[in-house]
């Protein structure tokens, strides 16, 4: 979504155009794939605009939870963390976390299709969303294991 869509989406939802939630839609665009904690992402604002408050980045990072416009996803640390959300995913991509180094890599390949339908056939139950995680080791750490 460029910022003029953006810019749009929030006027239709009644909310104001602001710095600040252009400058973290901004920071998170050029940060495809990473999971930024609301400090991690203060901090890159902080980089340009060092009046901005803490607050400010954590109510911001809430309206663009709101909007679908990124994701909240909570690891092993329970720290939650936020991506931006590919526009075309009917849900969440995954995310594999190697046990070693503890490097996290994204994939949204929705292979649960099958398991979802089977839900809902057997227990009228529909789901609207899901989160997996793997564990297990990198290919880098691997080749580290099999050397020792």
């Amino acid at each position: 979504m460029n910022q003029e869509d953006f810019k749009e989406l929030l006027r239709e939802k009644g909310l104001k155009v602001t710095s600040q939630r252009l400058l973290v839609l901004q920071i998170m665009a050029e940060r495809p794939g990473e999971h930024l904690t609301t400090e991690q992402i203060y901090d890159l604002v902080r980089e340009t605009n060092p009046e901005v408050g803490l607050a400010t980045i954590y109510r911001t990072v809430q309206v663009l939870v709101d909007l679908h416009l990124i994701d909240k996803v909570t690891l092993d640390d329970d720290v939650a963390r936020y991506e931006l959300r590919n526009g075309n995913m009917k849900h969440h991509h995954h995310h594999a976390i190697c046990l070693k180094c503890g490097r996290v890599f994204s994939f949204e390949d929705d292979l649960l299709e099958n398991l979802e339908a089977a839900v809902e056939d057997r227990l009228g139950f529909t789901v609207v969303d899901h989160e997996v995680k793997l564990y297990g080791y990198c290919r880098d750490c691997r080749k580290e294991m099999e050397q020792d």
